[in-house]
């Protein structure tokens, strides 16, 4: 691992458990905890959360976390996903296999089965694979931008052989994200990027063209970040392109430059004004695609 990614391990994790260690877990939710989705131990559990009562298939959010592929677990996405689900949905949260002993796109794959574990286990557990909406964050954005443009364009697919399950993904929620993986690979490596896609994998891989294998049948996107985040400038472009490919979408700006509470992945703060804002904006901008 690189020094910068020893380090950003240590400070987001101390980060982390500051900011949960001051907020209650959110009522009337249901808990079903540490489900294994894979044959990966640790990395391969997943929760769900569901409101109490639930009897019938609810719209289902799968998260993947942040961390610059190299740090995070759904733990730090708890408080945030059953906060999610307090607004009507199922929500699947999970552990993903990270960087650097695993590299591109293991995430991915990971992902998909995540997915393929929906469509087995939807009606034990209230979910609707008609009625998927992707969330991610940060690094976790990125990926779930990705795995949109691998389930929405074959040619792109193909690259992956990912058997792809049998899921609508009707809206994405990408937050605080990076979205151009081929200009973060056509770049020195360093750091995070060196991590996760290691020195040998040629920065012209056709797997690293995302934004070129977005189509008009990409998911709508509802994009967001804030004043104070440091990826803040991806967020207008990605927007930008979905509009120029027909894409229905969105992008807020969250915060104000003084206001420096509001910053990278805000909303997993799910006690800021800000943060219920967002995630209230997202949640309605999901609903309008539950038809």
């Amino acid at each position: 691992m690189s020094l910068y990614g020893h380090f950003f391990r240590l400070y987001a994790g101390r980060a982390d458990r500051k900011r949960d260690a001051a907020i209650a877990l959110p009522a009337g939710i249901t808990q079903c905890r540490n489900i294994s989705y894979g044959s990966h131990g640790k990395d391969s559990l997943l929760d769900v959360y569901y409101p109490d009562g639930a009897s019938a298939p609810l719209p289902t959010i799968v998260s993947i976390h942040g961390g610059g592929y190299v740090y995070g677990s759904k733990e730090i996405y708890r408080r945030y996903g059953m906060d999610m689900a307090r607004r009507g949905f199922a929500f699947v949260n999970f552990n993903y296999r990270l960087a650097p002993k695993w590299k591109f796109p293991t995430p991915l794959a990971d992902t998909n089965a995540v997915l393929q574990w929906v469509v087995r286990n939807a009606q034990r557990y209230h979910l609707d694979p008609d009625r998927i909406y992707l969330v991610g964050d940060s690094a976790g954005a990125q990926l779930a931008s990705q795995y949109a443009a691998i389930a929405t364009n074959p040619e792109y697919a193909a690259l992956f052989c990912l058997n792809l399950p049998p899921v609508h993904i009707r809206a994405l929620g990408l937050n605080c994200g990076l979205y151009d993986l081929a200009a973060q690979a056509s770049l020195p490596r360093k750091d995070l990027v060196l991590d996760y896609l290691g020195k040998s994998l040629p920065a012209d891989d056709p797997r690293l063209q995302v934004l070129p294998a977005i189509t008009e049948h990409y998911p709508p996107a509802f994009i967001t970040t804030a004043c104070n985040d440091f990826l803040r400038e991806n967020a207008e472009p990605m927007f930008r392109l979905l509009q120029e490919k027909g894409v229905d979408s969105q992008w807020r700006c969250y915060g104000t430059e003084e206001d420096k509470t509001v910053g990278h992945v805000f909303h997993i703060n799910i006690v800021l004004p800000d943060a219920v804002r967002c995630n209230d904006d997202t949640a309605e901008f999901f609903r309008k695609y539950m038809d």
